[in-house]
């Protein structure tokens, strides 16, 4: 979806150096070329410009896989031709979808008979997963509410302010007032008795988080499930706790088995997770799983006659591929709990090579929690001179992806730096990356302070009036830029003067 302008007047024809041995003429960028070209050209056209994307490897933004072994590989490539909409004409590929639902029902301990099935679907993300999970909330409590008599049109759902914009467009999508449980100066997790306390008879489920994206810590379900068994008691009601495992799904099972946030507890009638986190997979890749038939009505389910098979369906989407399906089947039977417990073990011990590192800077604080998703957020313990945000963007300079960003209300005022740890973040690349963020550290003490830097960059200057009182004067456009101009010149002039050689 496109959303920002295209492109300036002056820009737009792509032009590329190597493929004008195959073609010399350049393509428009936003227009179908009226023309065929070489396939070597269009290949050499667009590798050119992707080289100028991050590195998916030191991209420590994202919780997304950028890794799997080169078998799996193959598998993807072999079946990326595969619709998966198309249940009768690729059975085996559908049949290898229904056990990695009942694989990771059984790993949410999904309260399951010895020849029950499971119930739950793959889908492109968590995003979907909560979308599906979101309206089947809504419909069983629209249904109960039509059966009493009393009416629909004010849904809401209980969350902590720390959600995902997932659960935002759910919300507004589907027309259910979200109800958000507000953060505090450390304290960046939904505070259970809070959250039950706004709940009502109009609340269609309260949703917790394992392993919030701001810090990696996981919610209290437990505690959330013990006060809302009491809240139901005395109301009556029956409100219920889906789990947002996105993140921690596949980590807490290896990492904390004796942590109860899952189907063990009574009010968990649904849980996704994401296959493309920790569950291995490259992006595209999403689960949610229901306790038992009865959480999922039936009337949301549809049957379709298509390609001459009937086709039970519950996804908002209809074609998608079938590769991140098959690589997560992979992923199950080539590592097992054996192997799934390593790699997380391994990515926990890395955590925490990284999070001493930085501590030993005793430059930073750390926000994140020793139990939860292998994660490190920490901040400046001084950021009077410079922010988060400097830091972020000097790191990028050594191909680091480091993203700086403020917590939600109302703690918007604590701005962290974030480091997701995933397999192929190794020990090296965690001490590495200390070394760099100490030289990031030693550059930002040389350059002028916010202080000054804001005198420079904004925007005032001091001068005497008549009567000889210093007063602030706004400085024009030009003198901003001949500001930055001499500021930085004096910088990289001090800098060739103690620097030496390269």
């Amino acid at each position: 979806m496109v959303l920002s302008h295209a492109a300036s007047e002056s820009d737009v024809s792509v032009h590329s150096t190597f493929a004008s041995r195959y073609v010399r003429t350049s393509l428009p960028r936003f227009k179908m070329p009226e023309n065929s070209i070489p396939k070597e050209a269009a290949y050499q056209i667009i590798n050119d410009e992707l080289m100028l994307d991050g590195n998916p490897r030191l991209n420590l933004a994202s919780f997304v896989t950028t890794w799997m072994e080169p078998e799996c590989d193959k598998l993807i490539m072999s079946s990326i031709n595969k619709n998966y909409v198309d249940m009768d004409e690729y059975p085996v590929t559908t049949e290898l979808q229904n056990r990695c639902v009942n694989m990771i029902a059984h790993l949410f301990n999904a309260p399951l008979g010895e020849t029950e099935t499971a119930v739950g679907v793959g889908t492109v993300g968590s995003s979907e997963a909560i979308m599906l999970a979101g309206l089947a909330f809504k419909r069983k409590w629209q249904n109960k509410r039509k059966a009493e008599g009393k009416p629909v049109d004010k849904p809401n759902i209980v969350t902590g302010a720390n959600v995902q914009v997932c659960w935002e467009k759910f919300a507004r999508y589907f027309e259910v007032e979200l109800k958000e449980v507000k953060l505090s100066e450390g304290y960046y997790v939904m505070d259970p008795q809070k959250a039950v306390d706004m709940v009502d008879e109009n609340t269609i489920c309260v949703a917790a988080i394992l392993g919030s994206t701001l810090n990696g810590e996981f919610e209290d379900v437990k505690l959330l499930n013990d006060l809302l068994v009491e809240k139901n008691k005395e109301t009556g009601w029956d409100t219920p706790i889906h789990v947002d495992a996105a993140s921690g799904g596949f980590i807490a099972p290896f990492l904390y088995p004796e942590l109860e946030w899952d189907f063990r507890l009574p009010l968990v009638k649904s849980i996704n997770v994401s296959g493309h986190k920790y569950g291995l997979v490259y992006a595209g890749i999403g689960w949610v799983i229901w306790r038992n038939k009865e959480d999922l009505p039936e009337e949301l389910i549809f049957h379709i006659n298509y390609l001459g098979a009937d086709q039970p369906t519950f996804t908002l989407n209809f074609s998608k591929g079938s590769s991140q399906v098959i690589a997560q089947y992979y992923q199950l039977i080539r590592l097992g709990h054996e192997g799934y417990t390593n790699v997380m073990e391994n990515c926990r011990e890395n955590m925490i090579v990284l999070r001493k590192g930085l501590e030993k800077t005793e430059r930073f604080n750390i926000v994140s929690k020793d139990e939860g998703v292998p994660l490190v957020a920490f901040s400046l313990k001084d950021n009077s001179s410079h922010t988060e945000f400097e830091i972020s963007d000097m790191l990028r300079r050594y191909g680091w992806i480091v993203p700086a960003y403020t917590m939600p209300p109302n703690a918007q005022h604590i701005t962290v730096l974030r480091v997701v740890i995933r397999e192929d973040f190794s020990r090296t690349l965690a001490e590495r990356l200390v070394i760099d963020i100490e030289k990031v550290m030693r550059e930002l003490d040389e350059l002028p302070s916010r202080v000054i830097h804001k005198i420079s960059l904004g925007q005032e200057k001091s001068e005497a009036n008549s009567d000889n009182v210093m007063v602030t004067v706004k400085k024009s456009d030009v003198e901003k830029q001949r500001d930055i101009i001499i500021g930085w010149k004096k910088f990289v002039a001090d800098r060739k003067k103690t620097s030496g050689i390269c």
